[in-house]
C-alpha cells in the first residue's frame, strides 16, 4: 500500500461534516467525514450510498461552486435545488468520476474525450510531411472554409472597413463532416410515390395534413403541384422536393423556410439522440436510415490533405487508430528535441490509459460505444496529470468492469490523488477496493425505506468487528461445486474474428451455467455479443439503457402495470384506461408527466414538479378510487417488496401482478419503487430489471454481461441461487463475468487472453472452474484459485 500524507489535526477545518441529511431515503443521518483520506462508502444496493455521496455532498458543491458565477453565466446553468440536510460544511471542490456514458456524439472519441488528440494535432502540425497548416487543419471537428468579409479598423481615433480574404483550413472530411460514416436514407420509407401531397403520400410519423410547419410547407410551398403523384415529379420538382436550399416562403400568410426533404430529415431527426426519441419515432428512423462507412475518407473522418501529412510515414489517422500500447511504443520512439515538452506531455496521457487498464483501445474509438466502466476510467485521465489539489473526487464503483489483476492498479490510482493531498469518496462493494479505505461509511441496514441510517463508521478492522451485513460479508470467499452439470448440447462458434478475436473456434455448452471470463479487452464481449450465430435464439440481457421515455417505470417495463390497472377497473366498474398516467387518467395539466417541463430554447430544460397533481401524474378524481384501501398513486409508490405484500391476499389479491414482484425481487430490486422513473436507475439495476422480464420464459439461450455489477457481496449468493434456477427451469445460461463467485459457481469456463487487445483474442482455457484452480495456467485461473476456500 503506498505511502499516506501526513496526519493533519482532526479540527474542523479538516472535516466534510454532514449533518440531518434527508435526501431520498436518508434518515436524518450524520457523518463527519476526514478530508485528504480516501472514503470507502459501503452497504447494499439502495441502502442510500448515492443519496449521501453524490445527491448531498457532491451536488451541494457543484451548487456553491455555480453560485460564484455571474447572473448572466448562472442563467446557462441549471438550477440546482440545495439538499435536504441541517449542516453542511468543509466542503471543497467536488470532480465526480461517475459511470455516465461520454454520450453519443459521433464526433466524440476516446481521443477528443481526453487531451491526447489535440496534443497529437500539434505535434503533426509542427513534424508532419507535407507541412499542412495549424492544428485545426488535423481536427475533423473544424471544417475547410474560405470567403471574404468586412473588418472594421481603428487607427487614431479613425474608423474604417476593410474586405478581407480569409482561409480556414480544416480537418473534417467534407462528404461525412467528420462522423466517419454516411447516412442514406430510404426514401421509401419518408413517403408513397403512388400518392399526391394532397392525398397524403407522407408516411413521416407526426406528418398530417393540417400540419402548416410539414404537409402543409411542401403543399403551398409553390414548387410543387400537391395534387400530382410524387412518381410524376418533373427532375426539377423532384430537386426542389428533395433537396432545395432553405428559402423563404409564406404559408396561409405566414413566413415559414423551405427546404428539400432529404436535409429537413436530416435535421430533424438525424441530428438527435435516437435513444431519446419516443419508441415509435426511433422505430421510424432504424427504417428509414442506414449508416456505413465513409468512401472518401475511409471512415477516419479526416481530409486527403490532413491524411498525407505523416511523421515517419504515420499519418495521424495512423496513430489514432493503433492500439494505444502500440500508440505509446510509437511516441517513445520519436526522438524530437524541438517539441521535447509536447511528446513528454502526450506520452504521459497514453501511458495513462495503459496503467488503468485501457491500453487495449484505440484514440478513435467512438466514446458512446464505451463501457460505463471503461467511460468512467477514461474520465480519470484527465485528473490523473492534473496539479489541483485539495480537491473532493468522487467514483462510483470504479472496479466495474475490471478483471481481478487490474484492481490493484485502480487502488494505485486511487491512492495517488489521495497522496496529492486530495479528499477520495468512493462508492464501492469490491472489498479488494474496501481493504484500502482510510475511513468507511456503512449505510444500510436495508434497501429503500429499510436502509438510509449509518450502520458503522471507521476503520477497516471496526468493519470486520461491526456485525453489519457488509461486516459479516467482507471475508466471504465462494467454494467450488462438488458436482457439475453436463452440456444437453453446444453453440458451435467457428473463425471467430470480430475485432481482436484470432480465428477463435469454440463451443459454448448449452443446458449448464458457462462462464466467460478474461481480462478487459480480451474480446470476451466480441466473442459472445459479434460472433453467435444469428439463429442460435440468444437474449442478451445487458446494462445499456432501456428504451423508453422518462414516463417508463418498472410497472410500465415489466408489465405489472396491466393486472393492476384491470384490478383497480373491476373494483371500481370503469375503465381500466383511467388508470395509466399515459392515457385518460393522466392529470391535464402535465399530461401525465408528474412534472412541468419548460423549454429554454438553448438554455437546459427546466422541470418542476406539477402544482396540479403533486407530481402524482393523475387528475383528482381518479384518485377517488381505491384498491385495497390504496389509490393508483399510493400504489404506485410503494417498493417492489411492500407491493408483493399487498398484492398477496385478502381484497387485493391479484396472482398475476404478485408473479411479477416475485421475479423482481428474485433479481434483487426488491427496494425499487413501482412507479420510479427508469431513467434513474443504475446500469446494474437496469440489467436485472430487464432480466425479471425475461424470467416467465421457457427455454432460450441468456446472455448476461456482468450481473454482479452494482452488487452487494450479501447479495451475490442470492444472483447465484437466481442463476441456477434459470439454468433448472431449462435455460442455458451465459454469463461474462469478472467476479471469482461467479467463477465458482459455474458448470464451464471459457477463458480468453491472455491480455488485452491484439495481445488477447483467443480461448485459453476451456473447462471446469476446478480444473482452471488446478492449472493456475492463466491469469484468472491465479486469482480464483487465490479467492476459492
Amino acid at each position: 500500500m503506498s505511502k499516506r500524507p501526513p496526519a493533519h489535526p482532526a479540527d474542523s477545518h479538516d472535516l466534510i461534516r454532514v449533518h440531518g441529511a434527508r435526501v431520498n431515503n436518508l434518515n436524518d443521518i450524520s457523518v463527519e467525514l476526514p478530508k485528504r483520506r480516501l472514503t470507502v462508502f459501503t452497504g447494499v444496493s439502495g441502502s442510500g450510498k448515492s443519496s449521501l455521496v453524490f445527491d448531498t455532498i457532491a451536488a451541494e458543491s457543484q451548487r456553491l461552486i455555480n453560485e460564484t458565477y455571474s447572473a448572466f453565466l448562472q442563467g446557462f446553468m441549471p438550477t440546482l435545488a440545495r439538499p435536504e440536510v441541517d449542516v453542511l460544511d468543509g466542503l471543497t471542490t467536488a470532480i465526480i468520476v461517475d459511470q455516465q456514458r461520454l454520450g453519443s456524439d459521433p464526433r466524440s472519441t476516446v481521443g477528443t474525450a481526453t487531451d491526447a488528440n489535440a496534443m497529437l494535432r500539434i505535434l503533426f502540425s509542427r513534424l508532419g510531411e507535407p507541412h499542412i497548416g495549424s492544428p485545426q487543419a488535423f481536427s475533423f471537428n473544424v471544417l475547410s472554409i474560405s470567403g471574404a468579409g468586412a473588418v472594421t479598423m481603428e487607427r487614431g481615433g479613425t474608423t474604417t472597413k476593410e474586405r478581407r480574404e480569409f482561409n480556414i483550413t480544416g480537418g473534417m472530411c467534407p462528404r461525412c463532416e467528420g462522423r466517419g460514416k454516411v447516412s442514406d436514407i430510404d426514401l421509401t420509407q419518408l413517403y408513397d410515390d403512388s400518392k399526391s401531397i394532397a392525398e397524403g403520400a407522407f408516411t413521416i410519423p407526426g406528418w398530417k395534413s393540417d400540419n402548416r410547419w410539414t404537409v402543409g410547407l411542401y403543399a403551398q410551398s409553390g414548387f410543387l403541384d400537391p395534387h400530382k403523384p410524387i412518381r410524376k415529379f418533373t427532375k426539377r420538382e423532384m430537386r426542389d422536393f428533395l433537396h432545395k436550399e432553405p428559402v423563404k416562403v409564406k404559408v396561409d400568410g405566414v413566413n415559414l423556410t423551405y427546404e428539400g426533404l432529404i436535409p429537413k430529415i436530416q435535421k430533424s431527426f438525424l441530428s438527435k439522440d435516437k435513444e431519446a426519441m419516443q419508441p415509435h419515432i426511433r422505430a421510424f428512423v432504424e427504417r428509414a436510415v442506414t449508416f456505413g462507412v465513409c468512401p472518401d475518407c475511409d471512415g477516419t473522418r479526416l481530409t486527403e490533405g490532413a491524411r498525407s501529412s505523416k511523421i515517419d510515414g504515420v499519418s495521424i489517422a495512423d496513430a489514432c487508430s493503433m492500439q494505444i500500447t502500440d500508440l505509446a511504443e510509437w511516441v517513445r520512439g520519436l526522438k524530437k528535441p524541438s517539441v521535447a515538452p509536447l511528446l513528454e506531455k502526450l506520452l504521459h496521457t497514453i501511458e495513462s490509459f495503459v496503467e488503468i487498464g485501457l491500453g487495449y483501445l484505440s484514440l478513435d474509438r467512438p466514446a458512446g460505444t464505451l463501457s460505463g466502466g471503461e467511460a468512467q476510467r477514461v474520465k480519470m485521465i484527465r485528473h490523473l496529470g492534473s496539479s489541483l489539489t485539495d480537491v473532493t473526487y468522487v467514483f462510483d464503483e470504479p472496479t466495474i468492469g475490471l478483471h481481478p489483476h487490474d484492481i490493484q492498479r485502480m487502488n494505485n490510482l486511487l491512492e495517488r490523488l489521495r497522496n496529492k493531498g486530495n479528499t477520495v469518496l468512493v462508492v464501492e462493494h469490491k472489498p479488494e477496493t474496501i481493504a484500502i479505505a482510510d475511513h468507511v461509511v456503512d449505510l444500510g441496514p436495508g434497501a429503500g425505506t429499510a436502509g438510509g441510517t449509518v450502520c458503522y463508521e471507521g476503520d477497516l478492522k471496526g468493519l470486520r468487528a461491526s456485525g453489519t451485513v457488509t461486516g459479516r460479508h467482507l471475508d466471504d470467499r465462494a467454494k467450488l461445486k462438488e458436482s457439475v452439470r453436463t452440456a444437453s448440447g453446444a453453440l458451435e462458434i467457428r473463425g471467430a474474428n470480430a475485432n481482436n478475436l484470432c480465428d477463435v473456434d469454440v463451443d459454448i455448452p448449452l443446458g449448464v451455467l458457462c462462464v466467460i471470463t478474461g481480462v478487459a479487452g480480451s474480446g470476451k464481449s466480441s466473442l459472445i455479443h459479434g460472433s453467435m450465430p444469428a439463429d442460435a435464439g440468444v437474449v442478451t440481457v445487458d446494462q445499456t439503457a432501456i428504451k423508453g421515455s422518462r414516463r417508463s417505470n418498472p410497472a410500465t417495463y415489466t408489465g405489472l402495470l396491466e393486472p393492476i390497472r384491470k384490478a383497480f377497473a373491476k373494483a371500481n366498474n370503469v375503465k381500466p384506461a383511467l388508470f395509466s398516467a399515459n392515457s385518460e387518467g393522466a392529470c391535464p395539466a402535465c399530461n401525465g408527466a408528474g412534472l412541468i417541463f419548460t423549454e429554454l430554447g438553448f438554455m437546459e430544460t427546466v422541470s418542476r414538479t406539477c402544482e396540479e397533481c403533486d407530481g402524482k401524474r393523475f387528475q383528482a378524481a381518479v384518485l377517488e378510487y381505491r384498491f385495497g384501501g390504496k389509490d393508483i398513486a399510493e400504489v404506485l409508490g410503494m417498493s417492489v417488496l411492500d407491493a408483493r405484500e399487498f398484492f398477496a391476499e385478502g381484497e387485493a389479491r391479484t396472482p398475476a401482478a404478485h408473479a411479477i414482484l416475485d421475479r423482481l425481487a428474485d433479481v434483487g430490486l426488491g427496494y425499487l419503487s413501482l412507479g420510479q422513473p427508469l431513467t434513474t436507475l443504475s446500469g446494474g439495476e437496469r440489467q436485472r430489471l430487464k432480466l425479471a422480464t425475461h424470467m416467465g420464459e421457457k427455454g432460450g439461450v441468456y446472455v448476461l454481461d456482468e450481473p454482479t455489477t452494482g452488487l452487494h457481496l450479501a447479495d451475490v449468493e442470492q444472483l447465484l441461487g437466481l442463476l441456477d434456477r434459470l439454468v433448472d427451469s431449462g435455460k442455458s445460461v451465459i454469463v461474462v463475468e469478472h467476479h471469482q463467485a461467479v467463477m465458482a459457481h459455474a458448470d464451464w469456463i471459457i477463458d480468453l487472453g491472455p491480455g488485452a487487445g491484439h495481445d488477447g483474442g483467443k480461448v485459453v482455457f476451456e473447462g471446469t472452474p476446478a480444473d482452471l484452480v488446478a492449472a493456475k495456467s492463466t491469469l484468472t485461473g491465479e486469482h480464483l484459485a487465490a479467492y476459492v476456500a
